[in-house]
């Protein structure tokens, strides 16, 4: 038979499944990101690691069963699914195993593991075989501060008998996105003269979001949990310092419960120090869990991996929040829709994921003659995770209401449509907003994001032994929410009731119940004419800048518990 469809996962959108075209795929070439630079061919008897996504069965029965779980005007809410129930529903058919494991086994590949929902494989092979099993890649080797990966920038070919039953084939193509470098962010805002004021502590948190010393877990069946990607690694010395400098106050753990996955030596990570100080003085006394990346082979994707380990095991922590996110126009439409039905099978297991919205405003991409458009984030733009916004005090130098943060990462999908559950509430924002950005920057039907915020500016953070100011971003605010969350699912825990699992559907009925309304200050998109520099801005109710707003933890507490 002919050799068909170039399977894409990486860059341009204009090179996704083609079913049917008899020229090879050279059209699909991938932009490869200006930082990583290649540095030779892969020998031929060095051993790659690939993943390959199989097809899953019932993925719409799945996506009306996470609705129903997580709607409270149902008879089904908070009736989670196990991991095995999960399972037996999205498990690909017999065919589809069948099919993708002669294949591979027809090139020699045999080294394989799958996990207990049998929807992703993960084989070892050589380079060559690798090559023979998806002809058109050319393995080779690129390196960026100090790490390096194994990536193709041709596209493949996959027989199209087999083509039907694989949704992707993982460590080919996509780079990890280049996280913001917070240590870049502090040496601007020092040169920038930023006056020493206030900054953000578990108490001004505490304060703000009007939690009281009492307001830490006590639950047994509790736990939180954070994830990193980026090479990045906390130091349990830097914990149990912030801890002595910051948390006196309230009762809490210094310790994390579980690591999943090898912590890499060297220098403590701003980014993780933040993650795990921040979630577990905010969810005090909580046990707490940290993914990080497992034992990176070079072909490995550790967002990806991740995202295995997820459903590979059958008790994991209610709340996970992740600083994490890459442009959708870099991401095949294929990746991202089945990434969605991993985040469903979480969510219907009574899982709640959270996003950081990013730090690019409304983000900015430089289209053909001159023309710009907003530039959406994924997993931001998911439909089937709680998105986080940032905002920072009016004055800085008190506990004082909440304005927008310029950085808020917010928008309008290109790739997924607006859900039910915040037509109304978006279809509000567009309505009454007077000035909005032109209708060609941004998809009036998409999903829009985020869904709630925090503050997310000049955080003290202990990293290295030693306290830091000024760091910022959506990274900060995230890992707050999920541990004001977790607290709700403690109280709810203790009443019980199920956890609070996907909570958007919710979240939108609630209206704004239970949250500070941000309603003063825009943030930063294009630098062009038409827009100068400026996105959306927020408004009465939801926008998307900072969502429903930032949790008042006493009010939410009553609207999330105070019912069935």
């Amino acid at each position: 038979g002919s050799l068909r469809g170039c399977l894409k996962h990486a860059f341009h959108k204009s090179c996704s499944l083609h079913r049917s075209y008899k020229s090879t795929s050279h059209e699909c070439i991938f932009r490869i990101p200006e930082d990583w630079t290649r540095v030779g061919r892969i020998a031929p008897t060095e051993k790659l690691e690939l993943t390959f996504a199989l097809r899953q069965q019932n993925v719409d029965q799945l996506e009306h069963l996470l609705l129903l779980v997580s709607d409270p005007e149902s008879a089904q809410y908070g009736k989670h699914l196990t991991l095995e129930e999960v399972s037996a529903l999205v498990r690909p058919s017999q065919l589809t195993q069948k099919v993708v494991r002669h294949w591979l086994q027809s090139h020699g590949v045999t080294d394989c593991q799958t996990i207990l929902t049998q929807d992703f494989l993960q084989c070892t092979m050589n380079t060559q075989v690798a090559e023979a099993l998806l002809p058109g890649i050319e393995f080779h080797r690129y390196v960026r501060d100090g790490i390096s990966l194994v990536r193709s920038s041709s596209a493949y070919q996959v027989h199209e008998d087999v083509l039907q039953h694989l949704d992707f084939v993982g460590g080919v193509h996509r780079f990890p996105p280049k996280g913001q470098d917070l240590n870049e962010v502090l040496t601007k805002r020092r040169r920038s003269g930023a006056k020493f004021h206030l900054g953000n502590t578990p108490a001004t948190l505490r304060s703000r979001y009007n939690l009281t010393a009492a307001d830490v877990g006590s639950a047994q069946n509790n736990s939180q949990a954070v994830a990193q990607f980026l090479e990045q690694f906390y130091h349990p010395a830097d914990l149990a310092e912030f801890m002595t400098l910051f948390g006196r106050s309230f009762q809490h753990l210094s310790k994390i419960d579980r690591v999943v996955g090898v912590q890499g030596a060297g220098k403590a990570g701003l980014e993780a120090s933040l993650d795990v100080e921040y979630i577990m003085s905010t969810g005090a006394n909580i046990p707490t869990w940290v993914f990080t990346n497992p034992g990176r082979h070079e072909t490995q994707e550790p967002f990806l991996q991740w995202m295995l380990l997820l459903s590979n095991m059958t008790d994991i922590p209610w709340v996970h929040t992740i600083s994490y996110g890459d442009d959708e126009d870099s991401l095949s439409s294929a990746y991202m829709m089945r990434i969605n039905t991993e985040f469903m099978k979480a969510g219907v297991r009574g899982i709640s994921m959270l996003f950081a919205s990013g730090d690019s405003g409304a983000g900015c991409r430089h289209l053909t003659k001159g023309e710009n458009s907003f530039r959406p984030s994924f997993p931001a733009s998911s439909p089937y995770v709680t998105t986080v916004g940032g905002t920072s005090f009016k004055n800085p130098f008190k506990v004082t209401y909440e304005v927008t943060d310029y950085i808020s990462g917010g928008g309008f999908s290109n790739v997924f449509k607006m859900p039910d559950y915040q037509v109304g509430a978006v279809e509000g924002y567009l309505k009454a907003v007077s000035r909005l950005p032109p209708k060609t920057y941004f998809n009036t039907s998409g999903r829009a994001y985020p869904d709630i915020a925090a503050l997310s500016d000049n955080y003290w953070v202990v990293t290295d032994r030693v306290p830091i100011p000024w760091v910022s971003g959506t990274s900060a605010s995230t890992p707050v929410v999920g541990g004001i969350l977790s607290l709700i699912n403690d109280q709810r825990f203790l009443k019980g009731l199920p956890s609070l699992g996907f909570l958007n559907p919710r979240l939108y009925q609630l209206q704004g119940q239970g949250l500070f309304d941000v309603t003063d200050g825009c943030h930063l998109s294009c630098l062009d004419e038409q827009v100068q520099g400026q996105g959306f801005c927020a408004a009465p109710s939801w926008d998307p800048v900072t969502g429903w707003g930032t949790p008042n933890y006493p009010a939410l507490l009553a609207a999330l518990v105070l019912e069935k």
